[in-house]
């Protein structure tokens, strides 16, 4: 058998879950939040049903022909991201938004961080947080500016 260079694709597995949050900043006074943020600053917050799809990226093995078991990557989700978000209030049930505006771009940086903290080392490409049809994000978490 001749050698095989290796293979490299990408793999997507997508959640969904319901959750609600009020985009208010504690750095702004509540003139300027309710300017930023319009109605999405309502003090009784509004809900949304997002879907994330993650990304992950590596060789394809040789014997499994996969990039990862699919059940170990469900399950790495499951507890990154439907276990902490999940019908929960962003801002008063999950401590990370205590201190950080639940937008959708945070709530992608929360998600890729705790991700990080599952998957093998170097597996993780990109995190898509859909708020709503128009509205997606994606994060891949190399990519910070310095200030």
């Amino acid at each position: 058998m001749s050698p095989r260079s290796a293979r490299l694709a990408r793999l997507s597995r997508s959640v969904t879950f319901s959750a609600c949050h009020r985009l208010h900043s504690k750095s702004l006074s509540d003139e300027e939040n309710l300017k930023l943020f319009g109605k999405c600053n309502n003090p009784n917050g509004h809900g949304h049903n997002y879907k994330v799809v993650v990304t992950v990226r590596g060789e394809i093995d040789p014997v499994s022909g996969m990039v990862m078991n699919l059940t170990e990557l469900k399950e790495y989700m499951q507890e990154a991201i439907m276990e902490p978000l999940d019908h929960k209030n962003l801002d008063k049930d999950v401590p990370y938004f205590s201190e950080v505006v639940s937008t959708t771009e945070n709530v992608a940086v929360f998600i890729w961080d705790n991700l990080q903290k599952l998957l093998p080392q170097g597996i993780l490409y990109k995190v898509e947080v859909h708020e709503t049809e128009q509205n997606v994000v994606v994060y891949k978490g190399e990519e910070t500016i310095v200030k």
